[in-house]
């Protein structure tokens, strides 16, 4: 038996600019995934309300009405109109695993295994992130120290020049008192 499943592809950009941050947490709100998922928003929520178990705090929240306008304010000022009457909920990369084990079209499925493969690239990008900026600190820290050696050596190399001077300058002097034959 050999189904031909349809693949949907949505463009990375895409899923990225419906990831947005809210409570210090990566989050999609429930029409952007609705809308991901070919389904109405009102049918994922209820989906959600149905299996609430499955959706602890981590991996879904609602929205606080402050929250809410915040959000608004924010991207009203970017030209984005998200016409929301109701606090969305908001799933996080758990809750969005999560939804695929409610959601049971092929589309959402799909749609769900590019979601989770951005967060999973999101994370990383993090990480790598992170690691740059460690080792930018260790290659200042060590340029500090490189800084306090190279200004160890100039000092060294000051005294010594004013050593060597003192010398020339102690040879070069004009001799007196008793010179005898030679």
């Amino acid at each position: 038996m050999n189904k031909t499943i349809k693949t949907v592809e949505v463009p990375e950009e895409v899923v990225m600019s419906k990831i947005y941050v809210i409570r210090n947490e990566k989050v999609m709100l429930d029409r952007d995934l609705a809308e991901l998922y070919g389904v109405e928003t009102k049918t994922l929520k209820q989906a959600v309300k149905r299996n609430v178990k499955r959706f602890p705090e981590d991996f879904m929240f609602e929205m606080t009405l402050k929250e809410l306008e915040d959000w608004r304010s924010e991207f009203a000022a970017h030209g984005d109109k998200k016409g929301l009457r109701y606090a969305p909920f908001c799933f996080t990369e758990q809750g969005v695993a999560m939804l695929s084990s409610i959601l049971n079209s092929d589309r959402a499925i799909q749609v769900n295994i590019q979601i989770i493969r951005i967060f999973t690239k999101l994370r990383n990008l993090l990480s790598t992130h992170r690691e740059i900026l460690q080792k930018l600190e260790q290659l200042e820290k060590k340029d500090i120290e490189q800084d306090d050696k190279i200004m160890l050596i100039f000092e060294y190399l000051k005294q010594l020049e004013k050593a060597k001077q003192e010398e020339l300058e102690y040879k070069n002097r004009k001799q007196i008192g008793f010179k005898g034959k030679n």
